[in-house]
């Protein structure tokens, strides 16, 4: 991978981290197709973290005033009781614990199936399968669920039905965004508030990743242990992550203001149109399932 195509990967990245298109199957598939090859797990979780600072610049004082009353009443400001130290009666504490439970089983399904998540689930007749899936849910969910909970009435229950459509995106295709709105809208929240929940329970969980990932390519190098992988070297990775940091900033106004006024009809019959596409570039041999490596590392 050249530095021209990082910087593509980095603007479809970008555009498509925050719609419920799914960024890791768009990564996948145009990386296939520019470069003949899967630009691998480690690559998507890395340039995934331009977006999510693009995030916590835009959700600064939303993340701000989360942290300050969450550590607020964990050190007892609000009461020394049990009960205030974790929340009670404060919104924003209450929604930093909601955080922290709606990102818990994404983390435990990528910690316990990090290897399947690498190799098996990279093929792309699954990715083209929940494409079309979830293209559908969302869809019919979003069409006939109505819009009456916002974010402060978010519960624990909820929050974890929440983090359950997030973890879902672990499959390329899924998408983070998608998985969690789909839920949220589900539960009857409106367009904006399930785009707001999805927008920060993504932060630690797509931070984490890319933390992890990024420090187990640098082992890589220092062992000099890169046979077989797909990373494609730091210049690369850094150009991409820097781009989808600067586009991603636009989108996320563009992405909110756009929610506030339209349905997500159109985003589901572009995952459908995707999907098909896709599916004929497979059937055609223009794309191929799986990569080499990662059959064999299915098979290992």
């Amino acid at each position: 991978m050249n530095f021209f195509q990082a910087i593509i990967l980095g603007l479809v990245q970008a555009l498509t981290e925050y719609l419920p298109v799914s960024s890791s199957a768009h990564i996948r598939i145009i990386g296939d197709l520019m470069i003949g090859s899967d630009p691998g797990a480690a690559f998507t979780a890395i340039i995934q973290i331009g977006t999510e600072l693009a995030v916590l610049l835009y959700f600064r004082r939303d993340i701000v005033r989360i942290l300050s009353h969450w550590f607020g009443c964990l050190f007892g400001r609000n009461g020394s009781d049990l009960r205030h130290r974790m929340g009670k009666g404060d919104k924003d504490a209450l929604l930093g614990w909601y955080i922290i439970i709606g990102t818990l089983p994404i983390v435990i399904a990528g910690l316990v199936f990090k290897h399947a998540i690498e190799s098996t689930l990279r093929n792309l007749w699954i990715t083209v399968a929940v494409l079309l899936i979830f293209g559908v849910l969302l869809w019919i969910v979003d069409d006939r669920s109505r819009q009456i909970k916002r974010i402060d009435d978010m519960n624990v229950k909820e929050a974890a039905i929440f983090g359950i459509g997030q973890m879902l995106a672990l499959i390329p295709g899924v998408s983070r965004s998608g998985g969690t709105i789909t839920f949220g809208r589900a539960m009857g929240y409106t367009r904006e508030a399930a785009v707001r929940v999805a927008f920060l329970m993504a932060i630690p969980a797509v931070f984490g990743a890319g933390i992890l990932e990024a420090v187990s390519a640098i082992k890589d190098y220092a062992a000099g242990d890169l046979a077989g992988t797909p990373f494609p070297g730091w210049g690369p990775t850094i150009a991409a992550t820097i781009v989808s940091f600067l586009v991603g900033y636009i989108v996320i106004i563009g992405f909110l203001k756009f929610v506030s006024t339209f349905s997500y009809k159109a985003f589901a019959i572009y995952r459908i149109g995707l999907a098909v596409v896709v599916a004929i570039l497979l059937l055609t041999g223009a794309l191929a399932p799986y990569e080499p490596a990662s059959v064999a590392a299915a098979l290992a």
